[in-house]
């Protein structure tokens, strides 16, 4: 795009100061005349051979470009536990390219280089391809950027370049995943998001429930120390993320609904974000053209569950946002749905899935408002998943999952005490 504006602006001077501007005035307007009337054939036919003479300066008219094949680059991951890390990584991808075309790791090559994934493949595929920087998805890809597939890649789905980020991604034997990528020279870094991974959102998980069986909450528990210095484990599991207003506009979309646009508004708390997410998301935007999306805040949903999300809210506001369905956010939605709510974002619809986490028993119904306003509506949930029952998974078979997160957590380690500052997104 950017040689075709330079292209286009290296013959600005035809109309600017050039040839063009130099028949302007009476002089100029003369012989603009004679240059049509020699080139029609007026004054006795004898205007076609002059004209050839004046095809050398209609030649400096601007060509139409021919149109390049866009660049293609790849990515590939396991995305289990789906998480803004990973989107902010495939975000960064498409700025390398033009099309983004995503591999999602089997199941079996998971379970081989690093432990049982939490998710099934069908639930990450959705996963990935609701996310607004993704064009194309292949399923089942391998673990290993091997010689054949690199072909594959390069012959079947025209890549140009395949990405990953700075952080190592090393095979059972040591050898790094990428490296014939790398020896063919088409490999390009992207920089890893600091603050999440999926090791330490499953370790999140594992000390939230264990805490929450002990009728405790991590969070609070810490918070309530007054100073005191939080144990390993605990600190260990804490939060890491650090929110920018810059990292939010890069997820944002930045445009607001055009006049006379149906909006259309759900909130929920968005935590561990999942497909089950992304499906009820594609419903309600499906009913209008702006989806508004309202994200609750940590402390109205520990209220509700008895304890923290395993996300912060920053972190689930940049996981709603990375969603293709998703127009905009309100971080930190009040819980009830007001008029003067209703009014400031010109909402003309509020929905609400069947699928619901939490304890309202005895509460004032949020959603009076816009039920009496006739202009609310309840939907299928296509997917009876929720944040509890993803958590529940690795909760049951938690002994797998800590051996998982022993031998990843090793590897992330070594990253962070040898890491050094790599420029990027």
């Amino acid at each position: 795009m950017m040689m075709g504006l330079l292209a286009f602006e290296s013959h600005q001077g035809l109309w600017n100061s050039g040839y063009y501007s130099q028949l302007f005035g009476i002089g100029g307007v003369m012989i603009t005349v004679a240059i049509l009337m020699l080139s029609t054939g007026y004054f006795g036919g004898i205007g076609a051979p002059f004209a050839p003479y004046f095809w050398p300066y209609l030649g400096q008219v601007p060509k139409k470009r021919e149109r390049k094949r866009p660049v293609r680059v790849y990515m590939d991951g396991c995305f289990d536990l789906m998480h803004y890390g990973h989107a902010n990584a495939l975000r960064q991808a498409k700025l390398l390219g033009d099309q983004l075309v995503v591999g999602v790791v089997s199941d079996e090559e998971i379970v081989a280089n690093k432990g049982p994934p939490v998710l099934s493949m069908e639930e990450r595929l959705t996963l990935v391809s609701g996310l607004k920087w993704v064009d194309e998805v292949i399923p089942n890809a391998p673990y290993e950027i091997t010689e054949e597939f690199m072909n594959t890649l390069f012959n079947k789905y025209s890549i140009d370049y395949i990405i990953h980020g700075d952080d190592p991604c090393l095979l059972p034997d040591g050898t790094d995943a990428y490296a014939l990528a790398k020896k063919v020279g088409r490999y390009k870094q992207i920089k890893r998001t600091e603050g999440v991974s999926s090791t330490d959102i499953v370790g999140r998980i594992l000390l939230t429930f264990k805490q929450k069986d002990a009728d405790t909450d991590f969070n609070v528990a810490v918070d309530e120390k007054a100073g005191a210095e939080p144990n390993d484990e605990v600190k260990s599991h804490l939060s890491h993320f650090l929110p920018t207003s810059r990292r939010i506009m890069q997820f944002s979309n930045g445009q607001a609904p055009s006049p006379g646009a149906r909006v259309v508004y759900i909130d929920g708390a968005f935590d561990l974000f999942h497909a089950g997410h992304v499906e009820i998301l594609r419903s309600a935007r499906q009913l209008g053209d702006f989806l508004l999306v309202g994200i609750h805040d940590d402390q109205s949903i520990r209220d509700r569950r008895g304890y923290r999300p395993i996300m912060h809210l920053h972190e689930r506001t940049l996981s709603v946002l990375a969603c293709r369905y998703v127009d905009e956010v309100i971080i930190g939605a009040p819980w009830e749905v007001s008029k003067d709510m209703i009014t400031t974002f010109n909402i003309s619809l509020v929905v609400h899935g069947t699928v619901t986490e939490g304890n309202s028993a005895g509460e004032i119904d949020p959603y009076a408002v816009p039920k009496s306003m006739g202009i609310f509506k309840t939907i299928m949930s296509p997917k009876s998943i929720t944040s509890v029952s993803v958590a529940t998974r690795i909760v049951d078979n938690h002994e797998a999952y800590k051996k998982r997160n022993l031998k990843k957590k090793a590897s992330e380690d070594r990253y962070y005490t040898q890491k050094k500052f790599v420029s990027g997104d």
